[in-house]
């Protein structure tokens, strides 16, 4: 075999390669031009579910119940904490086996945060203020005192009522100050800010109590130990722990803001917080316009379809 051959056989064997055409800037204006044309083929059809969503979302706006928002600023109340941390250095051992609080801590704060949060507080304060007709008012009876409807499976339990009411209270706390905003949100605004306030005043008369009560038992409970011992030193331990549960009962009476200081009562809130028609009818009308699109090109993709199947049939 000549070597001119050989190379012509070699040249027949040699992949060839395809470069893949590119889209030209002519491709890309055609198609922008489809788009066009299909937004004004339909047109109309956007603009009027452009306009349908608008109308729709401003007279939905218009129909909600307005919520109004009344807000309590508090101070957490600060506790001797250099006098308790002395005796509790002193006799916090012999205290811990007593089962006596020294106070001190911090803990006084999340405790009381979470009694309002609770269920048992939360279901005592709706029973006492009797607020099951003022939650339920659209099926109360005012007049004959009594629920509109006739099934009892119907009738609002406790537990449902401390779920709406937990869903309308809320507890904020800024970290960097410290502060905590208390807050009702309700259709009326000075329902709303009369809770507000009375949800303050029984949370610190609650804690208040609650203190008073468990000094009275740790002074019982220490004065019982006191008779049982002769050792001078545990006499003389157990005389200032009574000491501090006995100052701890004078602080708690003599201070009515036992955990929370008001820094700034819930007034009349005049400005609704719901519902927000601007907000609400800028989103409706960008939403209409939006769906109004997506439609006009699935219609066009529909009937380009529908023109594809007509000619292949016709072949």
């Amino acid at each position: 075999m000549s070597t001119n051959q050989t190379n012509n056989s070699e040249s027949n064997h040699q992949p060839v390669y395809y470069l893949p055409a590119q889209m030209s800037a002519e491709d890309d204006e055609i198609n922008l031009m489809d788009y066009w044309r299909i937004l004004m083929r339909y047109k109309w059809l956007i603009i009027l579910l452009t306009i349908a969503s608008a109308a729709g979302t401003i007279a939905l706006a218009y129909s909600m119940t307005p919520i109004y928002r009344a807000e309590v600023t508090l101070a957490p109340v600060g506790e001797d904490k250099s006098a308790a941390s002395a005796l509790a250095g002193q006799f916090g051992g012999l205290a811990s086996l007593a089962g006596v609080s020294l106070g001190g801590g911090g803990g006084k704060i999340s405790e009381a945060i979470a009694t309002l949060n609770s269920r048992l507080f939360t279901d005592t304060f709706i029973t006492e203020e009797k607020l099951m007709p003022i939650l339920y008012s659209s099926i109360w009876d005012k007049e004959k005192n009594s629920w509109k409807i006739k099934d009892q499976k119907q009738i609002p339990t406790a537990w449902k009522a401390y779920k709406l009411f937990t869903g309308i209270r809320s507890i904020a706390e800024d970290n960097k100050t410290g502060m905590l905003t208390l807050s009702i949100e309700w259709k009326d605004p000075v329902i709303a800010t009369q809770w507000a306030n009375a949800l303050v005043d029984r949370i610190n008369t609650h804690q208040k109590d609650a203190a008073i009560k468990e000094a009275q038992q740790s002074i019982e409970y220490l004065k019982n130990e006191l008779q049982e011992t002769s050792i001078v030193e545990m006499r003389q331990a157990i005389f200032r722990l009574i000491e501090a549960q006995t100052k701890n009962i004078m602080l708690a009476n003599v201070r009515d803001e036992f955990v929370f200081k008001i820094i700034d009562p819930a007034v009349v809130p005049e400005d609704k917080i719901k519902p927000k028609k601007k907000q609400m009818a800028i989103l409706g009308t960008f939403s209409g316009f939006i769906v109004g699109v997506i439609f006009a090109f699935l219609l066009a993709f529909i009937k380009k379809q529908k023109e594809k199947t007509a000619d292949v049939t016709s072949v």
